[in-house]
């Protein structure tokens, strides 16, 4: 139930519409006395802006970093992951800044954060370009959803990599193997204005 893994985890938590993005339908519940109240109002939210009134719970991290890792799987089972992107910098749950390397990850983390995605897809037997993404926080992460398509900034990527995710989306469609990503170069930033 909710409560016990309120109760579990401890407050604050989160409530968010199952169908939902954009910061539609979440809400920050600080103690149990507020549960059922954001309960209600964010399943009548996502119901109103989704066309489905589905929530669940997680854990509410206060100050984290959104670090996301592009990855690509072909129907040989193979995933690579082509490092992480940045994208802390947001205004109402929207992505503003999105940049590749993160400042915030050095090498042992970010092996960690992409095995993590690479075990992820692989569990699932991933075929497409994705986005594996996590929250940061004092050393820890956790995942926050994978996005099973291209985003807007996978151009950061594309840049840094030296790749065309496009391409390579394509190539994996029709049934041809992933190519092993090139060494990263330089730093990129997109900017959403």
């Amino acid at each position: 139930s909710v409560r016990s893994f309120a109760k579990k985890v401890g407050y604050p938590i989160l409530v968010k519409a199952a169908a939902g993005g954009g910061g539609r339908g979440m809400r920050i519940v600080e103690e149990a006395g507020a549960l059922e109240a954001a309960l209600e109002s964010a399943a009548r939210e996502a119901q109103a802006a989704f066309g489905d009134g589905r929530i669940f719970v997680e854990k509410y991290l206060a100050r984290p970093r959104h670090i996301e890792v592009q990855i690509l799987g072909d129907s040989y089972g193979k995933i690579v992951a082509l490092g992480e992107r940045e994208c802390s910098i947001q205004r109402r749950h929207q992505k503003l800044i999105e940049e590749s390397p993160s400042v915030a990850v050095d090498e042992n983390l970010r092996a960690r954060i992409c095995d993590a995605a690479v075990r992820l897809a692989s569990a699932v037997d991933y075929r497409n370009a994705g986005t594996v993404e996590f929250l940061l926080q004092d050393g820890d992460f956790y995942l926050l959803e994978v996005n099973a398509r291209l985003q807007v900034e996978h151009p950061v990527t594309e840049i840094r990599f030296g790749c065309d995710l496009v391409a390579e989306q394509l190539r994996i469609a029709a049934g041809e193997r992933v190519s092993d990503p090139a060494v990263p170069r330089g730093a990129t930033i997109e900017c959403r204005i």
